[in-house]
């Protein structure tokens, strides 16, 4: 069994990342990714003290935009309009979770697919599902890095998705398609979900349950990346998968934390740089 450490591989791309923008810098470029927060939680302030460490040692200016949740619909696309509008603003992100009364779909649409680094707008979807070149969601593409640093081909094996939100398992699901694995989706109404996690090469596990997937519902030499974020009684953090147990039939398997988290904190980082080179420098 070998842990696949997230953290690790995240800082050897950091420093192709500070190589980055060092070079904007020369141009007089700094990076800068707005942060729209609607709503505050434990998981909400830890997203976003992450996001500020790691965007700080970067050089990347990063700024959060705090907005009363009895604004109205049209005074938060208002917002998003005049960021889209500042040439100095790389990345828009709207921070989840969002309150039910905003229509999240309509919000995501509104952000110029230009600066669209979380890769939800509609256009960045439908050219990531066209496999042309577009805004990959963060976790998604942290997830094929991670799979890449360690040599793990998907081509023809069976990777099983659990969980099927916009934020990671389709867009995940939709990147393993296009490396040829074969992929099933599970999620809330599946039918003994065991019968299908049990026939995993890949298991990818983003719910939000802790404990949601155990020994018995693995096969040998399985590798499970576990997506998932929630906090115990006692504030420890763990993932979706019972990983003391779990880990001894696995051939890889990653931590929560140390696993995902940091690479989709540094993919936002990529996007938002890749960002500022196409849209000011058009390379």
């Amino acid at each position: 069994m070998e842990i696949i450490d997230g953290k690790f591989v995240s800082e050897q791309i950091k420093n192709e990342l500070k190589w980055k923008v060092n070079k904007l810098k020369e141009c007089s470029i700094i990076p800068k990714l707005v942060i729209i927060t609607l709503e505050n939680n434990a998981a909400t302030e830890l997203y976003i003290r992450n996001k500020k460490r790691l965007f700080n040692e970067l050089g990347i200016c990063i700024e959060q935009k705090i907005v009363d949740v009895s604004i109205e619909m049209n005074g938060l696309l208002k917002i998003i309009e005049d960021l889209n509008k500042d040439n100095t603003v790389d990345g828009i992100l709207i921070q989840s979770p969002v309150p039910d009364r905003f229509n999240i779909n309509e919000l995501f649409e509104k952000i110029s697919f230009y600066k669209d680094v979380d890769g939800f707008n509609p256009i960045n979807v439908g050219r990531i599902s066209l496999e042309m070149n577009g805004y990959v969601p963060c976790t998604a593409l942290g997830i094929m890095q991670l799979l890449k640093y360690y040599n793990i081909s998907v081509k023809g094996k069976h990777a099983v998705v659990v969980g099927r939100s916009n934020i990671v398992g389709k867009p995940i699901a939709r990147m393993l398609l296009q490396e040829d694995a074969t992929v099933t989706i599970c999620h809330s109404k599946t039918v003994n979900l065991k019968t299908y996690t049990k026939t995993a090469d890949i298991l990818i596990v983003a719910v939000g349950k802790e404990k949601l997937i155990q020994a018995d519902m693995i096969k040998d030499n399985v590798i499970v990346i576990d997506v998932g974020i929630n906090f115990t009684k006692e504030g420890k953090i763990v993932g979706d998968v019972d990983f003391e147990n779990v880990k001894k039939k696995c051939s890889y398997i990653t931590k929560v934390p140390g696993g995902v988290g940091p690479m989709t904190v540094v993919m936002l980082a990529k996007n938002t740089i890749d960002s500022a080179n196409k849209r000011r420098l058009g390379v």
